[in-house]
């Protein structure tokens, strides 16, 4: 019994000497985070880059698919609120409608850390950092490599080049984005014409039923097709395959990514160029999660570093891609 009691004192002792640090090393980070979906390679690659760092680091993640919908995303995070979690982290569908929400998040005094799309609202202390790519240099990378393209160049040596666009969700971050990047190089370039352009969702299946719309009113007047993501440039090189044409010859195509698929399709010589966009933020992200908890400044905008990959690299880059 005497035992006992001395074990107990010495427990109390310790705690008084240390403070609270002690029994708060013990407990774990939770970090209730909401992903858009799994609408394509890059989003998958993103889920496990982040499951996969929570892991490592030893924080709890509640994890959330909002299966691209926002009302879902406001759903968890409100979960998450009434779950007390340490960090909310998401990334978010669209870029507006988020206000609400995210004042409720903050009334609660739960930091807000943004993940690979922005979002728009008047109070800008509702989020504590943004952790992305830089979107509209992505269009600018984009369009630069098409300008530049020696097949494009002799076509508009001799007329217009006739541009076809499928850009990703209606309201997105990156959506919006990659098409204004896109748009502000060409703006100097007036033989490039955008002459239909259709949202194609980010998935394969939208692609390539938006693509055979385009073949079907345009035909062979379509020379390029600029794609917001790979995975629908892989829908509608199946959909101009289908019309008999050949993709990365009938028609230049250029989009954003850079995932494996892209690098295959670029290998199989119908792609002609994928811009990068790392999905692997999880490392990163977990980073900042520790340091707004610990109370460290973070900060306000992290952008991820990407390179941009011409057909003729893809063989030799491939071995290297993590996702």
């Amino acid at each position: 019994m005497k035992r006992v009691l001395f074990n107990v004192a010495s427990a109390v002792l310790l705690l008084l000497a240390f403070g609270p640090g002690l029994a708060l090393a013990k407990d774990k980070i939770v970090l209730g985070f909401s992903q858009v979906g799994a609408e394509s390679e890059w989003r998958t690659a993103n889920t496990q880059s982040i499951k996969d760092a929570a892991a490592k680091e030893g924080i709890t993640l509640k994890f959330s698919d909002a299966q691209q919908k926002q009302e879902n995303q406001i759903k968890a995070i409100r979960s998450f609120i009434a779950q007390r979690v340490d960090v909310i982290a998401f990334s978010p569908v669209v870029e507006t409608g988020w206000e609400p929400v995210l004042r409720e998040a903050k009334r609660a005094g739960i930091p807000v850390v943004l993940t690979d799309r922005s979002v728009s609202v008047k109070d800008e202390s509702l989020w504590v950092s943004f952790l992305g790519s830089d979107f509209v240099e992505e269009g600018r990378r984009a369009a630069k490599w098409l300008v530049d393209y020696a097949p494009v160049k002799e076509l508009a040596a001799k007329g217009e080049v006739n541009i076809v666009e499928l850009q990703g969700t209606v309201g997105s971050a990156p959506a919006i984005d990659r098409k204004k990047g896109f748009e502000e190089i060409l703006k100097n370039q007036p033989k490039f014409k955008i002459i239909r352009s259709q949202t194609g969702d980010f998935t394969r299946a939208k692609g390539k039923e938006v693509m055979e719309a385009f073949l079907k009113a345009e035909g062979k007047k379509i020379n390029v097709l600029y794609a917001h993501n790979d995975d629908m440039a892989i829908g509608a090189i199946q959909a101009i395959e289908e019309a008999g044409l050949k993709p990365g010859k009938d028609i230049v195509i250029v989009s954003i990514d850079a995932v494996k698929g892209a690098f295959e399709a670029m290998i199989a010589g119908k792609l002609n160029c994928s811009v990068e966009c790392s999905p692997l933020l999880g490392p990163q992200l977990m980073s900042i999660v520790k340091d707004v908890v610990a109370g460290k400044p973070v900060p306000r905008r992290i952008v991820t570093e990407e390179g941009v990959f011409p057909q003729e690299t893809a063989a030799k880059e491939f071995p290297n891609r993590k996702y």
